[in-house]
């Protein structure tokens, strides 16, 4: 996600908390925190995809491999 659609998303909520939304604007608003929750999600994804944990029995569990295909 870029940083102007982070800036929108900022731009809604202060709109929101000061005069109110249009249904419009709600709507936008709507789908940006959706569209940046994903985002969220895929980076959080990728980042624990290249994780390997050592065992207490000392083997080595690669969480990319084990938990890859969950989403």
């Amino acid at each position: 996600m870029d940083d102007s659609r982070i800036t929108r998303i900022n731009e809604l909520y202060h709109k929101s908390q000061n005069q109110g939304l249009t249904p419009e604007e709600k709507e936008e608003q709507v789908r940006l925190r959706m569209e940046y929750v994903q985002a969220v999600r895929a980076n959080l994804r990728g980042q624990l995809n290249n994780i390997s944990i050592k065992e207490a029995d000392g083997s080595i569990t690669d969480l990319g491999k084990k938990f890859g295909d969950v989403q």
